[in-house]
Parts: structure tokens; sequence; C-alpha cells
């Protein structure tokens, strides 16, 4: 079935701006992409927080390298485990990418679960950079003189961000005076792109499922990755050093295995908690997603996005 639309139809074809294709993990994506790249004469750039570091392959369903050799790709493994990734750094190598793609005469096909790393690269996003020795410095001041006191400095400076969050939350305060004292603008001034859904920035289509469907698939696909390899995986990972990166990153998946292999967690209990993370990950995706009334939505059934593939080719194409 297809959903009615805030954007309406009959637009032609435009390869001066990317396409997309977003949803919830486990929704049949990057299976209904390649189909869709070749008959569109696109290339993808994925658009994923996880799918970028090398080495992690089966947890984070990657495109298979058949797949990725019918296809070019874009976006995968850019970086290791532990280098420091930022999402302002995947804005630029996804821009990058995006302009080299029209430069070829192709269209881009973006494709992914993260609903801000699609906005960073299809908006106009700025991400404040960061300094540890003013932060350290703010922070300090936090801890002797209290959160209200630079909660109180900051309204003074930008009342509008002082209003939209508590005194005492001292992390978000520090972090906006740490960004006027980098920029010299408020904090505030960075959000305001955040309401704006440009129309001719992007032409995107949604999948969507019932809950049902949705978690059996995501049951199923847990288990494929365990067929394929998880657990030998998160070994290799940890075995190069890279603990510190699965906890920290709270990765779903390879954190459990982890859990498992250092005998904290049957593999069964491992199982069912990556089942549960992830089915909470759809449903963040999807609240994200559901903000953009850019997006054409189309409901999948158990078969997932690639029994849909004709109704959005038409609709992207």
């Amino acid at each position: 079935m297809i959903r009615p639309s805030a954007v309406s139809d009959g637009r032609a074809r435009r390869t001066d701006v990317p396409l997309a294709l977003v949803g919830p993990t486990a929704s049949g994506k990057t299976e209904a992409s390649i189909e869709l790249a070749r008959r569109l004469g696109a290339e993808v750039v994925v658009i994923d927080s996880m799918t970028l570091y090398r080495g992690m392959d089966v947890g984070t369903a990657k495109p298979s390298p058949g797949e990725r050799a019918a296809v070019p790709h874009h976006l995968i493994d850019v970086a290791d485990p532990v280098e420091p990734f930022s999402v302002a750094r995947f804005q630029h190598l996804a821009r990058v990418a995006l302009a080299a793609i029209r430069a070829r005469g192709r269209a881009a096909l973006l494709v992914g679960g993260s609903g801000l790393y699609y906005r960073a690269v299809v908006d106009e996003l700025e991400f404040p950079g960061t300094d540890r020795l003013v932060r350290v410095s703010l922070e300090t001041e936090a801890e002797a003189l209290g959160p209200q006191a630079l909660h109180a400095r900051l309204a003074a400076f930008d009342p509008i961000a002082a209003g939209r969050m508590e005194p005492a939350n001292a992390r978000r305060v520090v972090r906006a005076l740490e960004v006027a004292a980098l920029t010299g603008r408020p904090f505030s001034s960075f959000a305001e792109a955040w309401g704006r859904y440009p129309l001719e920035r992007v032409r995107v289509a949604g999948v969507t499922l019932p809950p049902d469907a949705l978690r059996a698939r995501i049951e199923t696909r847990v288990g494929r990755q365990l067929d394929e390899g998880l657990v030998d995986e998160v070994r290799r990972l940890l075995d190069r050093g890279f603990a510190s990166f699965l906890t920290a990153s709270q990765a779903i998946g390879y954190l459990e295995v982890a859990d498992h292999l250092a005998g904290r967690l049957t593999l069964d209990l491992a199982v069912e908690r990556i089942v549960r993370r992830t089915r909470a990950l759809a449903r963040r995706q999807m609240a994200w997603f559901r903000r953009d009334p850019r997006i054409r939505w189309f409901e999948a059934g158990p078969e997932g996005a690639a029994a849909l593939v004709d109704d959005i080719e038409d609709y992207l194409g």
C-alpha cells in the first residue's frame, strides 16, 4: 500500500539533487537499493553510523561484496573502529561523494536508517566543533560555581538556548557556552535549520512495515548474522584491541556478543537482547523520519522493501 504524502507527485526526475531510500533497520532497504540503483543509473551513498567502520561487517548488515560489485557504493569502510568519527566528518565525506557522482553524470541514491546522518547530508545543518581546553575550563567552573551560575551567563547571551534547557543540566549548558566561545554565535542559531525541510534538496521514499512483520524480520536477520559468523567477527575485533570501542559505542550486537564471550551472558540471552535493542533502534529511527514531510511512505509486508521496488522506482524516477 502506498501512503499519501505531503510531497506531490508528477515532478520530473532530478539528478542534481540526491534521491533517497530510508526506513527502519531490517526493512530490506539494502536489497531494494541494489535493484533501484541499477534501474535509476545511480550510485549508492550509505547513510549509516556503523557501516563506515572497517571490520564491522556481519553485525552492521553491510552490503555484501557482490552487492557492492554490482553497484558503486560510498561511505563504507572509511574508518577504523577506534578512530574518532563525527557526524560533521560524515557530512563532509558524503558531500564530496555526491559532488563526484554528479560530475560523472550519475544520480545518487542515499540509503540508510540514520535520520541524523541523512539530514546532515541533505540539509544545511551545521555541527560546531569542540575544544577540549575550553570545555574543561567550563566544566571546572560548573563544578565550582554550580551549573545554575553558568546557565545565568548563557541566558544573558543566548536566552533562546537557555530557555530550552534545565539550569541544572551542566552538560548541555557547558556545550552551549563552548559553542558560543568557539564561534561567537549563539548556540540557538545552529538549531534554526533543523525545523526547515526544503523540498528542492532531496526526493525521498520511505519504507515502513507493520510491527509484527518488522519484528519477525529483525529476529530472522539476527539469526542469519549468527550463522554468518557474528561471534567470530566480534572475537576478531576484541583480539585487535577494540573492546573499549565496542563498549563505548554501545554497538548493537557487538556489545552483547562481547559480553557473551566474556562469560557475562549466555548466547541465547545475548540474542534476546540484540533483538530487543534492534527493535528499540527501529522505533527511534522512525521517530526521526516521521518528522520529515518530504518522505513519501510505502508500506511493505513481511517480504520487506524488495517487493516495493516498482512503486519506489516510479516515484523516485
